[in-house]
């Protein structure tokens, strides 16, 4: 929806109608490097970024990061001094939006300090009309608003913004192209997060991303093995493959039969030393994945597997299109693939609907699934979903008690996740210094556990071998094991 706005000036809005249709034609594919040189415009320019919400929003992140430093611009953490501020957002849940809305008053400060600032909000949000409409009203200071199908644009939106002194507004509710070759900034020098496909078709109830980002689009397998092969050439250790539904990778493709399978036996050929994915959805998660898991040595044993329920009442209200049987028999075959894999999960508790029985199922699949692991959550009514509309009878009262039971379970998994590796000697790709005690080193291992220990700097970014002495709930210590 297009809104003339003076007489030089348009907003272009989101639309919750156009958001949820299909557009099943061929995706056009566009080159970025193609296109003329981005010019200067941040040269003299600082700018701060500030990301909310998941891997996607930080993969995001990255690109805008690559594409602000190609138009000259410098980062900064000092707010007084930035010359442009931008928060890439998170709309899955209402607290990390409140959070964005406070940012956004607190930051008003500095524009009365700076009136050349420019402060933007990107991301999920704003594809969601209502937040859109509510900055319009109520923020108007802030200058720049986008969503999540028009990053390239960055460089012509700034232009307007910075030179032509407009508030714009571009937030796409048709997904478009799929635009490569897109500069990044990475966060890590070792590990990098690579998008296989955007959007997601499944449309659980619940969730808000089928609207935010828009139909499933898979890249070309070849731009995705030459970005990889390129960061192993640059040294990195482990790439984690990202989509909102990974295993529907290809789907898509009209004229190849190309699967998610195909395409994790591809870059394993690659001989990167880590390579991860994430997420996965069961009902698409098929034996031939599972056999590309169990072949290769670098693909790592941990799968972040959502289940949210275990009451297939409630899983068929979500839309979830499995069944507590069928997933467990997925886990089943998985292990049987792969005897020392790690599983976690995500779980919603207190769904519009839920019974006391149906939250005993969700128990019950928690043992019987092996979970190491699991990210819990109240249910949280999202605007615009078919579940924000069910009658909910549960109290908050019991809803925060039976997750209190939920997550006793949840803390004595991790636990016994971690006390199979007591004594053992684990390989670590090293992150950087621990949150916990900067004396002490910390990095994960390839069933995803996260590990502390005493080293040098010069390890960070390196895989290591640690002995692990002792462990707790939620990570591990252990010493170094010099290379022989």
């Amino acid at each position: 929806m297009v809104i003339a706005m003076k007489k030089t000036h348009t907003y272009t809005l989101p639309s919750a109608k156009e958001a949820r249709k299909r557009f099943r034609g061929k995706t056009p594919y566009v080159d970025f490097a193609q296109r003329e040189n981005l010019g200067n415009i941040g040269r003299g320019r600082t700018y701060l970024l500030s990301t909310y919400g998941c891997q996607g929003n930080e993969a995001d992140s990255e690109t805008i990061r690559g594409i602000l430093e190609e138009l000259g611009f410098e980062s900064t953490d000092d707010e007084r001094r930035a010359d442009l501020i931008l928060l890439n957002t998170c709309a899955v849940r209402e607290s990390a939006e409140n959070r964005v809305f406070g940012e956004l008053g607190r930051l008003k400060q500095y524009k009365r300090t700076n009136p050349d600032l420019i402060l933007g909000v990107a991301g999920c949000m704003p594809q969601d009309e209502s937040v859109t409409d509510r900055i319009l009203k109520r923020y108007p200071y802030v200058d720049l608003v986008f969503g999540t199908h028009n990053i390239h644009r960055l460089p012509e939106l700034l232009e307007d913004a910075i030179l032509n002194k407009e508030r714009v507004i571009e937030v796409l509710s048709e997904e478009g192209r799929l635009v490569e070759n897109l500069p990044k900034r990475r966060f890590h020098s070792a590990k990098a997060y690579v998008n296989i496909m955007f959007g997601c078709d499944e449309f659980c109830t619940y969730c808000i991303v089928p609207y935010t980002r828009g139909r499933e689009r898979s890249r070309d397998p070849g731009y995705i093995i030459e970005e990889i092969r390129d960061l192993k050439e640059a040294g990195y250790q482990e790439v984690t493959l990202l989509g909102q539904n990974v295993n529907a990778y290809g789907r898509d493709f009209q004229t190849r039969k190309y699967s998610f399978a195909d395409l994790l036996e591809d870059i394993a050929a690659l001989k990167i030393p880590r390579l991860r994915f994430t997420t996965s959805h069961p009902n698409d998660f098929d034996d031939a994945t599972i056999a590309a898991i169990a072949r290769h040595e670098n693909i790592m044993p941990h799968v972040h597997l959502p289940v949210q329920s275990g009451s297939d009442r409630i899983l068929k209200r979500m839309n979830r299109k499995y069944t507590k049987e069928s997933f467990l028999s997925l886990t089943t075959r998985l292990r049987r693939a792969v005897p020392s894999i790690s599983l976690t999960t995500d779980i919603i508790v207190g769904f519009p609907g839920e019974r006391e029985e149906d939250f005993q199922e969700t128990l019950d699949l928690f043992e019987k699934a092996g979970f190491e692991g699991a990210f819990t959550f109240v249910f949280s009514p999202r605007r615009g979903t078919p579940a924000a509309s069910y009658a909910d009878e549960t109290s908050k009262e019991e809803k925060k008690e039976r997750l209190m039971r939920l997550n006793e379970y949840v803390n004595a998994a991790y636990l016994k996740g971690h006390e199979r590796f007591e004594g053992e000697d684990v390989s670590v790709l090293v992150d950087g210094p621990s949150k916990q005690d900067e004396g002490m080193l910390s990095g994960y291992t390839p069933h995803h556990k996260l590990i502390h220990f005493p080293g040098d700097a010069s390890l960070v970014g390196r895989i290591v071998t640690v002995r692990i002495n002792e462990v707790r709930s939620f990570f591990m210590k252990g010493e170094h094991l010099e290379d022989t």
